[in-house]
């Protein structure tokens, strides 16, 4: 699992030249409906065990939560069923809001 700050994702996403990841938020329904990052794949962090076949395997993954923990732990286990481009967004959406969406809800 490689850490990515919020800063580094707005750039990948920014830049037309790289396939966008998918934006894996595994945060519970009211937190996403809080504050979420444009294009997520909302799949809550207890259900990753039994929905984790949606994710195409071959992908870029961004794991999301509030902070960063819930996503990590996401992330390791998504690694350990044999996904290899695992990423742990850093901070998640509150690092998001503060460092690249002043916009965004924080709670």
């Amino acid at each position: 699992m490689q850490n990515l700050t919020a800063p580094a994702l707005a750039e990948w996403l920014a830049d037309p030249a790289r396939p966008a990841p998918i934006l894996l938020d595994v945060r519970e329904p009211w937190e996403v409906q809080t504050a979420h990052i444009a294009g997520i794949t909302p799949i809550p962090l207890q259900q990753i065990p039994t929905r984790g076949l949606e994710l195409d395997q071959d992908a870029e993954i961004v794991c999301i939560c509030h902070h960063g923990g819930r996503s990590a732990q996401a992330a390791m286990f998504l690694e350990a069923r044999g996904y290899t481009k695992v990423h742990n967004l850093q901070g998640g959406v509150d690092a998001w809001a503060r460092q690249v969406d002043g916009t965004m809800q924080t709670y």
